[in-house]
């Protein structure tokens, strides 16, 4: 009895949120990781199209255990996140229902979507070298060529435990399977130039400051900081680093997706149907891609200018659901090789 009254006091507070409209007709809600800058271009084209209102929540932590807080009675009717491996914890945590729609199955490669239906991509970006201008002459790298000892002393890495490059080295165990992915991941902590910190933009900023020539990043962070007029410290960062794709042997970049699921007790499934095969559509792919520097998951589809400036992204084509099969064993080496401690001495 305890737990329904909890569930039902967590829903109401989530509700309320929402000013008194999360059951109203003619209203979607949403629960997102993703910043609501970086979604509302999309959502608004959404209204306008239909005449359904959004509703959103933003949440930096703790998005699955709220939706199982609430229970059957949340509001959330579709949830929208980062990264392959948040939205198989959705799955996983069984805040999501299968959706399986002809329209979004048309629209989204099968390797961008949940072999169940319970999640598809919106966006893609690719996990990238970013190399210094003025000190790197190379203009192609591959993922094995991180752990050459050519650069030592010259990588720059966020957290080996943050999901951006868990997916990454989970990808790498796919394709090279554990031995050989925990042996290259040595040499890469061998070339470290410091110990791995803070987010993509700033290990462009470390490069800027001449404390490494080469670092991980995604895409999108590039076009991002190129483009930002209210910190000037950020454009001299991303202009200040060429892109360069790093490839496994198949010649393809490893890539991680946005994505979307409708949430298990959806209580505007309808509305939020029409939301998610809007997201899929061609117009919100392509507003995704000018307003946020991603590439829509659609073929054919075009990136932006700045994200074509770049250069050609051969995408990965391995299943993502694959990819995320590797997550703890791809954490459990990142500690074993003790990678966020740095460099060797």
């Amino acid at each position: 009895m305890n737990t329904i009254r909890n569930s039902a006091a967590a829903a109401f507070a989530a509700a309320s949120l929402f000013g008194g409209t999360a059951y109203a007709d003619g209203v979607v809600n949403i629960y997102t990781y993703r910043q609501p800058a970086l979604i509302q271009p999309v959502l608004d084209a959404f209204t306008a199209d239909t005449g359904i209102k959004t509703e959103v929540l933003f949440l930096d932590k703790g998005l699955e255990e709220r939706v199982q807080s609430e229970g059957t009675n949340s509001p959330v009717d579709v949830i929208m996140t980062v990264d392959i491996s948040r939205l198989t914890k959705a799955k996983e945590a069984g805040i999501t229902q299968a959706l399986v729609d002809d329209v979004v199955n048309a629209e989204i490669p099968a390797e961008y979507r949940d072999p169940e239906g319970h999640w598809f991509g919106l966006t893609k970006r690719a996990r990238v070298v970013y190399a210094s201008k003025d000190r790197v002459k190379d203009t192609a790298i591959t993922y094995a060529d991180l752990a050459d000892p050519k650069w030592k002393g010259k990588i720059c890495i966020r957290s080996g435990q943050h999901d951006y490059n868990l997916a990454l080295f989970s990808a790498a165990i796919e394709h090279w399977g554990p031995e050989k992915t925990e042996e290259w991941m040595k040499g890469l902590k061998a070339n470290l130039a410091k110990k791995p910190d803070g987010g993509d933009r700033p290990q462009a900023g470390a490069i800027f400051a001449g404390e490494c020539d080469i670092a991980l990043g995604n895409t999108y962070y590039v076009g991002l900081m190129r483009t930002n007029e209210k910190e000037p410290q950020e454009k001299e960062w991303g202009n200040a680093i060429n892109v360069i794709f790093p490839t496994f042997e198949n010649g393809k970049t490893h890539v991680n997706i946005s994505g979307a699921a409708l949430a298990k007790n959806a209580p505007n499934r309808d509305n939020a149907v029409k939301l998610l095969q809007f997201l899929a559509s061609d117009k919100a792919q392509q507003i995704y891609a000018e307003k946020n520097y991603e590439y829509p998951v659609e073929p054919g589809l075009e990136p932006s200018a700045e994200v074509k400036s770049f250069g050609e992204l051969n995408a990965d084509t391995l299943s993502l659901s694959e990819v995320a099969s590797h997550r703890k064993e791809a954490s459990e080496m990142v500690d074993r090789v003790g990678l966020d401690d740095g460099p060797s001495s």
